[in-house]
């Protein structure tokens, strides 16, 4: 035994010395693939022994640096062109080697899910750029989702860079990679995106320590948050009490009691279950307002041409999680509310005639089932069968609400922490940003919120006044027939306020969203117009039209409101040559009636019978003005607005 753990000593003492006690140790993000930015200096970095000697060797030079007492070192290059692929080679008491380095542009592509949403979520719509992702030259390095509140961390404790090849594309973000996309056919530049993003993240939380004083009841749930032991509690409670939900349902549900013939069984007779019409929510129907679990199944006929073959079986969107058997076979199951259902039945399960669908649904709170206007379908080449209808169903288990959960990776400067701080060394282009969802609720705190994280960002990253690029929210929720007070409208007019800080730009996205889906799949659209607003801002194309109609000015004259806009392009139009939607007015009595739109000299001139007196007009002021069509003739959407301010929330 002795001579065992004398061996095991040796071994360790060989590690140590031919590595070094003081080995030279870099970043996660100084790494084989990087891309390095151009035309600015480049800081590399990273630990050492205390006094100990670092030599970097780039490009043909070298430079030399010690680490200091703390063991930190870091050299600082020069300048460089856009190129690469190229390696560098660092030395201390052991060499280390990175390779395939591309110096182009970096841009860190931040915000919440709308950002996250990997172009995986999407490939069906995109189906033609996946099977062509071929980019070598654009790259990006995927941040692990993370939150400290103690302080800054240094590092990340994962990630690498990823081409967006055919092996890496269904990983990047869908917004981020239209974006470099766009950027590279214009320019030819390697394009490096680091993807730091966090679904349902409110903008406090990506806001550091120091700018939060600012804020102070957000600053004070930052120090509430530095007691780990609180954290610990709350992640315990919350575990314990999901544990018990999914206990309790799970035994009590009569669908799997009787486990020689479970109800996903084909034997099962679902006949004389009750019907519902699917899709929709069974709060609306008979079964009513319960949460726990709901088992669906349907007799689906399938042709001999789509019999053995594999097939898509398509369920919309369905709230809050899902298991689906096809012939009793386990075909997808999903955990959460928000992805697609898009489940691969494999070949041979389908059979010709009558097989049986069923989907066996929980609801944790709120109203459970099938998203409306979503395609419930199963495909098999060209061949489709429609799934909505009539659906039985079957009362499995019903459950109080499951008790919320405490977000803890959303309190305030936690992601800063953890997901900005470790990049702030690292030199970059600048920054596109998709968030605000989260803050909806509270629009008139966004305004100041959303310019300081701007501005400390700025600050900490110590380059300027880089480009900081973002989305307005899009178009959300059941329209509404009449015009109407909107927080997601406010928290858009107080997105927009954040242009009054210098090289910012933001693309209006109030055309492509979907009532019935906080994750719209038209990413493509996005990306490409905040690749507009980079060449504007960003490559200094002054000519460029990147924006389409602001709102400049209002007249009033002989009970009219004449408007004049900025970025109105080659002029203005109603893009599906109707009449102009979505423009509401008022008089003195402050009330908003729908109007009457029309253009004139690259105005518009708004109206409504008996209002004599108008003294303000409102355009897309609301959770979903559907069917916007206001636009310049370069395709792109005016940006929503109002005259007055009677409600100072947006401000």
């Amino acid at each position: 035994m002795k001579n065992k753990v004398f061996g095991v000593l040796i071994i360790l003492l060989f590690v140590l010395s031919a590595h070094g006690f003081g080995a030279v140790r870099l970043p996660r993000l100084i790494s084989n693939g990087m891309v390095l930015q151009r035309d600015t200096e480049i800081k590399i970095w990273g630990w050492a022994d205390s006094s100990e000697m670092v030599t970097v060797e780039f490009l043909g030079s070298t430079y030399q640096t010690v680490a200091n007492g703390k063991g930190e070192w870091y050299v600082t290059l020069p300048q460089l062109k856009a190129g690469g692929p190229y390696s560098m080679q660092l030395q201390a008491s052991n060499t280390l080697h990175i390779e395939n380095i591309l110096i182009g542009d970096v841009w860190v592509c931040s915000g919440q899910s709308n950002m996250e949403i990997p172009m995986r979520r999407v490939s069906w719509i995109y189906e033609k750029e996946v099977a062509e992702a071929d980019d070598e030259m654009i790259r990006q390095f995927y941040v692990p989702r993370n939150c400290n509140f103690s302080g800054p961390l240094h590092d990340l404790n994962s990630g690498s860079w990823k081409a967006a090849n055919a092996e890496n594309i269904y990983d990047f973000s869908a917004v981020a990679y239209f974006f470099a996309k766009n950027l590279y056919g214009q320019y030819k530049v390697p394009v490096g995106l680091i993807n730091s993003a966090l679904g349902g993240s409110p903008a406090e939380a990506w806001i550091s320590e120091e700018s939060l004083k600012q804020f102070p009841y957000h600053y004070n749930e930052l120090q509430r948050f530095k007691d780990k032991s609180l954290i610990e509690e709350i992640e315990k409670n919350d575990r314990i009490k999901i544990q018990n939900w999914y206990t309790l349902i799970g035994n009590n549900d009569e669908g799997y009691k009787n486990t020689h013939k479970p109800w996903y069984d084909p034997s099962t007779d679902i006949t004389d279950w009750k019907t519902m019409k699917i899709p929709g929510y069974w709060a609306d129907e008979e079964p009513g307002k319960i949460n726990g679990v709901i088992w669906f199944g349907k007799k689906a006929v399938i042709p001999s041409s789509m019999a053995g073959k594999e097939a898509l079986l398509i369920l919309g969107r369905i709230i809050d999680s899902d298991s689906v058997f096809v012939n009793g076979v386990l075909v997808g199951t999903t955990g959460y509310q928000y992805p697609p259902r898009r489940y691969i039945v494999p070949a041979g399960l389908l059979k010709k005639g009558e097989n049986t669908i069923v989907a066996r649904v929980i609801s944790n709170s709120g109203k459970g089932g099938f998203v409306p206007d979503k395609p419930y379908e199963i495909v098999c080449g060209d061949d489709k069968i429609d799934l909505k209808g009539d659906w039985h169903y079957k009362v499995g288990a019903i459950a109080e609400p499951m008790p919320p959960q405490t977000f803890i990776r959303g309190k305030p400067a936690g992601l800063f922490n953890a997901m900005i701080a470790p990049l702030l060394n690292y030199s970059i282009k600048g920054v596109i940003w998709y968030q605000g969802e989260s803050n909806a609720e509270r629009p008139g705190e966004y305004c100041k919120l959303f310019s300081a994280l701007i501005s400390d960002w700025r600050k900490v990253w110590e380059q300027g006044d880089f480009p900081f690029l973002y989305v307005q929210l899009p178009n959300f929720m059941e329209p509404r027939d009449h015009p109407s007070e909107s927080n997601w409208a406010l928290l858009r007019e107080a997105q927009s306020k954040a242009l009054a800080l210098p090289n910012t730009a933001m693309a209006v996205a109030i055309d492509v969203g979907e009532w019935n889906d906080i994750h719209p799949l038209r990413k493509k659209e996005v990306g490409d117009r905040l690749a507009l607003a980079a060449r504007n801002i960003a490559y200094g194309e002054k000519n460029i039209v990147f924006s389409g109609p602001v709102f400049k000015s209002m007249e009033i004259k002989k009970g009219k409101a004449i408007l004049s806009f900025e970025h109105t392009g080659s002029g203005l139009i109603a893009k599906d040559g109707g009449e102009l939607r979505h423009f509401a007015i008022a008089g003195t009595d402050k009330k908003f009636v729908w109007a009457k739109a029309v253009f004139k000299n690259n105005t518009v001139v708004v109206w409504a019978p008996g209002i004599k007196n108008p003294v303000a007009v409102r355009y897309a002021w609301a959770d979903n003005p559907e069917g916007v069509n206001f636009f310049n003739k370069e395709g792109l959407p005016a940006q929503p607005f109002r005259t007055d301010d009677w409600n100072n929330e947006g401000k």
